[in-house]
């Protein structure tokens, strides 16, 4: 087992995701990086402490590599953001990540650096932390309607894909898989459509869905679908109609988004998801279907 510490606004919340996550072990809250020892979190609250309210996350490298986790922890926070997440302002609400580990540093640097530039996420090694008391340990189980930053999305999303690596298991047959994700992710996120398409002779060929009759077929590089076949990355659309060449397969659709399939390198299919309202999908939708669609 190995150990982190990730500092994302809000602890309640951040906790509350992290602890969905597949390979992750157990979470503690608490306060980091400050000046002032076994600090009260009506202390911390007055900015005076220089602690950043954290989360410390075990867990288990052999389920979910550091790569991964940093990248589910990245979904979560706005790294661009100095002090602040959501409505919550202030330094102990700044993001961070503090390691114990000299060689989990560069795994660190290398997901920061895909992030972009300019971030406002601290990187530094783990100086001190402090358990908060036991009210704030897992908060938003205790209390179910508490105050939360993050939107409930990501939450659903960390336990589907937890749920959906046992589900398929060690099934090998890729219609059998396709057919069941399709299933779950539709019964989890209730969205409009939700199916894959498979490159088969140069084209996207339908594959397991469920919702409405669907195009069969779609060429290379046309509508959404084909667009992000072509390109191999994941697009998100707001409005369909706004989209160049978007093929109409039902007028309910309004939104739309398009994860591609992966296998040895290549796009073998995609993974396509309506919405009958428009701009549903975010960053958080785009990530956590890009797990998926790895899953499959």
């Amino acid at each position: 087992m190995k150990r982190i510490h990730f500092a994302g606004g809000c602890f309640w919340g951040l906790e509350h995701y992290l602890k969905n996550i597949d390979g992750v072990v157990s979470t503690e809250v608490g306060f980091a990086n400050g000046s002032v020892d076994s600090p009260t979190y009506e202390q911390v609250y007055t900015d005076t402490t220089g602690h950043a309210e954290t989360v410390a996350v075990t867990y288990d490298p052999a389920v979910i590599p550091l790569k991964e986790l940093l990248e589910d922890f990245f979904c979560a926070i706005d790294p661009y953001s100095v002090n602040k997440q959501g409505e919550d302002e202030g330094t102990r609400y700044r993001t961070g990540i503090y390691y114990s580990s000299p060689e989990d540093l560069p795994v660190i640097l290398e997901v920061c650096r895909e992030q972009g530039d300019s971030l406002a996420v601290e990187v530094c090694p783990l100086a001190c932390f402090f358990p908060a008391d036991e009210r704030h340990q897992d908060y938003l189980s205790k209390n179910p309607g508490g105050y939360c930053h993050l939107p409930l999305s990501i939450f659903r999303y960390a336990a589907l894909a937890r749920d959906l690596k046992n589900l398929l298991g060690d099934e090998t047959d890729e219609v059998a898989r396709m057919a069941n994700a399709a299933a779950l992710v539709k019964e989890r996120m209730g969205f409009f459509w939700v199916g894959f398409y498979v490159v088969k002779d140069g084209e996207l060929v339908l594959g397991p869905f469920q919702g409405p009759v669907a195009c069969t077929r779609i060429g290379f590089g046309k509508g959404v679908c084909g667009t992000a076949w072509k390109e191999a990355k994941t697009i998100v659309v707001p409005d369909v109609e706004e989209f160049p060449g978007h093929i109409a397969c039902s007028s309910m659709s309004k939104s739309e988004i398009v994860v591609p399939v992966f296998k040895d390198g290549s796009v073998t299919g995609v993974l396509d998801i309506d919405s009958d309202s428009l701009a549903t999908f975010d960053k958080v939708d785009a990530h956590w279907l890009g797990r998926i669609a790895a899953l499959v």
